[in-house]
Order: structure tokens, then C-alpha cells, then sequence
């Protein structure tokens, strides 16, 4: 409860202080506050650091990042929901909770759909990226850009999955994603949404049986001394995306805009080899630690996913996946 109360503090200063502008050296300097809910060790977190510095770059100074890690403004739900009052500038968020926002962001939570990495990034870089990226401005939200994720596989407490029959009776932890469900769902298991900040006790717990991330994520949050079956199945790539408040980003003007979105566009380049290089280490240090890695075969999983994906014929996200797949 003291926990929450001083959490409300905080947001509340934020909430009058966060377009106050800093003097340095006789300069009006814009502060924008950054939150998110990732490790400082994670790359896209590092990417942000690197985001402020070119944005003071960019700017000569004259506006900066301030950024707040590790979940101490809330959850994605709730940082989303300060970004549309305009009582926090920027967050990172998984684009899977955001199809409650744009419908058209549950594209990424659809199991194989990306034939390897460079078809991923071809999809996101290009004008339909970008459509599903801007999809998010009707809900007081602007899309600055993809942050690389990785690919989604499963780990479990108690055996690998081998094949989606190894799922049969495992709660799974998932994204608070209605598509993220079905998903896993269609896979044979028992999808459980939860928090990523009380997935550790859950899985210490027996509350889930396992959850399904990327390595690093798997890594830094340390579920690998819990869950000892890591299965490269990789059923999912699903971007992190970059969100600015849009009355944040209106307030701004043109010069400061192009500042901002020239920052983020080197903070994703110097994210995506960051995130190869994180990927890497990641599996060698779970291995170090003990770790049984699999890599199973993708055809049983994939043809256990084919009446889902069929279930979206002669709907926009079925069009979506048309794109995707001719591109």
C-alpha cells in the first residue's frame, strides 16, 4: 500500500511538472520523461539512453530525456494511460497490449507469419509498418518507432515442449493480449495473462507452469532459475514499439518533432545491434547456468496454427497477413 501511495506521489509531480522546462546556462531546455518497465541491463533500454543522447545532439541542448526504468511508474497498462493525458512523454511498450488500443497491432501476436528476421524487418520498415505504427494516433498515442524483440518461445518449469501436444494441460503465462491467448490457446496450452512484474513469483509459485519470451528477457529476469526448459519454438516476433503522448508531441513544434523522431531512428539502428548481440550472450549465459535449450521441430506447430490463421480470412487482419506474407 506505501508502495502505491508514494507511486501516486510521483505520477502526480509528473503530471504537473513534466512540461516545466530546466535552465541551463540560459537556455530554456524541454525535459522529456521517459518510463518503462525493463531492466537497465536490457538493450532497448540502453537504446533509450542512446536516444537522449542524440536528441541533446541533435538539439545542441536544448532538450533532453529524462528516463525512469524498472516498472517505477507502473505497469505498460498504466504508463500507456499517462501518455493519453499527456502526464508522460514517452514509454516502450509491447505492440501486443496495444491491439486494445489499434486492433490492427494484433498482426505481430499471430504465430508464424514471419518467414525469418529480414521478412520481419522488411514488414515493419515498410509503408504497411508504418500504417500499423500511425494506427495508434486515434487513441491520444504517436508511434515513433519498432524497437527488435526477437521471437516468443517457451519456458516451463517441469519439461521442454517439444511439440504442441507438450503443451496439453500447462498454464502458460502470456501478454495481456487477447490474440497473445488465443495463440497459445490454439497451441494446446492453458493461456494465464499476469504482469511481467509478477510472472517470478508465479512461476516460483506454481501459479503457471511456464511462459514464452526472448532470450534476454528470459535472461535478465532471471525466470531461468525457475524455469529450466527453454524450446526455440519461436511462434511469435513481436516488435516493442516506441509510444510518445500525443498531446506531448502536438505541443512540441516542427523542429523539436524532427529532433525527436531523428533521435529515435538511430536509438532503433543501434537497438538492432545491441538486441543480436544480447540475444547471443543471453543463451550462453542460461546454458552456464544450466539451462536445457531445445530447438524443435516448427512444422507440428505450425500446422496446429493453421485453422487459427485461417480464422482471420475475409477480415482486415486476414488482409494483413496477405500483405505480410506476398511482401
Amino acid at each position: 500500500m506505501l508502495h502505491r501511495c508514494l507511486q501516486f506521489i510521483v505520477l502526480v509531480l509528473l503530471t504537473n511538472l513534466w512540461s516545466c522546462s530546466d535552465t541551463n546556462q540560459d537556455q530554456d531546455v524541454t525535459v522529456l520523461r521517459l518510463a518503462h518497465t525493463l531492466d537497465t541491463q536490457h538493450s532497448v533500454h540502453k537504446a533509450m539512453m542512446f536516444l537522449g543522447e542524440r536528441l541533446e545532439h541533435y538539439s545542441d541542448g536544448a532538450m533532453s530525456v529524462t528516463i525512469y526504468p524498472g516498472g517505477q511508474l507502473g505497469s505498460e497498462r498504466e504508463l500507456i494511460e499517462l501518455l493519453q493525458i499527456g502526464s508522460l512523454a514517452m514509454t516502450k511498450v509491447s505492440a501486443s497490449p496495444l491491439e486494445g488500443f489499434s486492433p490492427s497491432m494484433k498482426i505481430f501476436s499471430i504465430p508464424y507469419i514471419f518467414r525469418d528476421n529480414e521478412h520481419y524487418w522488411r514488414v515493419l520498415n515498410s509503408d504497411l509498418g508504418k500504417e500499423v505504427l500511425s494506427g495508434v494516433e486515434s487513441y491520444r498515442l504517436k508511434g515513433l518507432g519498432y524497437y527488435d524483440a526477437g521471437s516468443r518461445s517457451f519456458y516451463t518449469n517441469d519439461k521442454p515442449i517439444l511439440t504442441p501436444a507438450d503443451l496439453q494441460g500447462l498454464k502458460i503465462r502470456v501478454l495481456n493480449s487477447p490474440t497473445a491467448v488465443a495463440t497459445v490457446r490454439a497451441l494446446g496450452g492453458a493461456a494465464t495473462p499476469i504482469s511481467w512484474g509478477e510472472l517470478y513469483t508465479a512461476l516460483q509459485q506454481g501459479v503457471v507452469d511456464g511462459a514464452e519470451n526472448n532470450p534476454p528477457s528470459y535472461y535478465l529476469s532471471r525466470h531461468y532459475e525457475i524455469s529450466r526448459y527453454y524450446s526455440l519454438d519461436e511462434h511469435t516476433s513481436v516488435p516493442d514499439v516506441m509510444l510518445c503522448s500525443l498531446p506531448v508531441w502536438n505541443s512540441l513544434s516542427a523542429e523539436q518533432q524532427q529532433w525527436l523522431q531523428q533521435a529515435m531512428d538511430d536509438s532503433v539502428a543501434y537497438q538492432r545491434t545491441l538486441w543480436e548481440e544480447s540475444t547471443e550472450a543471453s543463451l550462453k549465459e542460461v546454458i552456464a547456468q544450466g539451462v536445457s535449450v531445445y530447438y524443435p521441430d516448427k512444422a507440428p506447430f505450425l500446422e496446429a496454427v493453421k485453422p487459427f490463421h485461417q480464422s482471420f480470412a475475409d477480415t482486415p487482419i486476414g488482409d494483413l497477413i496477405n500483405q505480410i506474407e506476398a511482401m
